[in-house]
């Protein structure tokens, strides 16, 4: 095994297929074109570590180290990442109506480098990319995951191009500019910028570090569920309401889950995973209420949240699967309910939740509005980047 992984890690292997990959080499999606996901060897770990203790001893999400793709620790690109904490919010601050009562708490992305969750997907995928020799890597972005990539990417010495919406908010270029990305503004959807990045990819040697087009972001992300373990004492909320753009967080939270049970550290029912959506583009959500596994591509797509505008997901079959196996529900919500979400818990709590998190909040109303939770039920909701990114939509 080279040393540019953790003693743990055993393979790569299919989403789809299940075919196996040696786990010391650079890919993209496997040979039948789906998503990579990283294999441990967990009953090592299980053998290797005390019960619900999965820290290294690193500052912020480093903390699990064993159970990421991680070569030597001294080595890791960081730019002082932290664990985030849990907010609790008082139920009469999403809605005032008669309802089911609910233990509410907001998990804040927005204290992370370059304000957003995107990275710890991002840095994985930078960390990674220096251990096995890239040197150019390109993305396509609404907005954060670029931001995080120029900044990761000026850390670690790489060379970073992003694509993006024109429509992108201004001040995610800016950063990308700042940090020393070559930064292309496209006439499309980021699907479509995609698809620009791949030609790109192809024609000059750049390593396409798409959403689930690598196999690591997937594995930073899925610190927000080792995170979320360890902060409930190992002891899971019975929902996660999280804004689902490309999905990588809910499939690598839903990964941590099962493979925190397979070690025998969780018991019981895992937490139910809600697809959040906004109904401007919801492909994921007409798919699950359809009964489909994949979505169709979401026609003329837009909505205030730019996170989660992703007319077509790589991963929407994994997501579709996390969500039903869970238990849980697709929803979507109205850009005015994004906006009423948003301007209710500033002004009550004095949190500003960014767009796709103010999503989650509508949702959760939603769902106690129409029953579609018991009474009691601990929730968690993501709010995936600082609402200070997005002040022109705060009012």
């Amino acid at each position: 095994m080279s040393e540019a992984f953790s003693a743990f890690v055993s393979h790569l292997e299919c989403s789809e297929t299940g075919e196996q990959y040696p786990a010391n080499q650079a890919y993209n999606v496997s040979n039948a074109g789906y998503p990579l996901l990283v294999r441990y060897n967990l009953n090592a770990l299980r053998d290797a570590l005390e019960p619900g203790t999965l820290s290294s001893g690193l500052p912020g999400f480093w903390r699990y180290s064993k159970l990421l793709p991680l070569g030597p620790l001294e080595q890791i690109v960081s730019l002082g990442e932290v664990c985030t904490p849990l907010i609790p919010l008082p139920i009469d601050a999403i809605t005032s109506s008669e309802g089911p009562p609910c233990k509410v708490w907001i998990k804040d992305e927005g204290l992370l480098p370059t304000g957003s969750f995107k990275a710890r997907g991002v840095s994985l995928a930078v960390n990674m990319a220096k251990q096995l020799g890239i040197q150019k890597m390109a993305i396509p972005t609404n907005g954060n995951a670029g931001a995080a990539l120029a900044a990761y990417g000026a850390q670690a010495g790489l060379e970073i191009l992003c694509y993006c919406p024109r429509d992108t908010p201004p001040i995610n270029v800016e950063e990308m500019r700042r940090y020393g990305a070559e930064v292309h503004l496209h006439d499309g959807l980021i699907h479509e910028c995609g698809a620009e990045v791949q030609a790109r990819c192809d024609a000059e040697g750049w390593f396409n570090t798409s959403t689930l087009r690598e196999p690591y972001r997937i594995e930073g992300k899925k610190t927000m569920g080792l995170e979320l373990a360890e902060q409930f004492d190992w002891q899971l909320p019975d929902y996660i309401f999280y804004p689902t753009g490309g999905g990588t967080g809910l499939i690598g939270m839903w990964k941590a889950f099962k493979e925190l049970k397979a070690m025998g550290w969780l018991s019981g029912d895992l937490p139910k995973m809600i697809c959040v959506q906004a109904e401007g583009c919801a492909p994921l959500v007409r798919a699950f209420e359809r009964g489909d596994r994949r979505a169709d591509v979401w026609e003329n797509a837009e909505t205030v949240a730019a996170g989660i505008r992703v007319p077509k997901a790589l991963g929407d079959f994994l997501v579709l699967d996390a969500v039903r196996e869970s238990g849980g529900y697709a929803l979507s919500v109205s850009d005015d309910a994004i906006r009423a979400a948003q301007h209710d818990i500033a002004t009550k709590t004095g949190f500003l939740m960014c767009p796709e998190g103010a999503a989650t909040a509508a949702a959760l109303k939603r769902s106690l509005t129409e029953g579609l939770m018991e009474p009691g039920a601990s929730t968690v909701l993501f709010n995936c980047a600082t609402g200070l990114k997005y002040l022109d939509l705060a009012s």
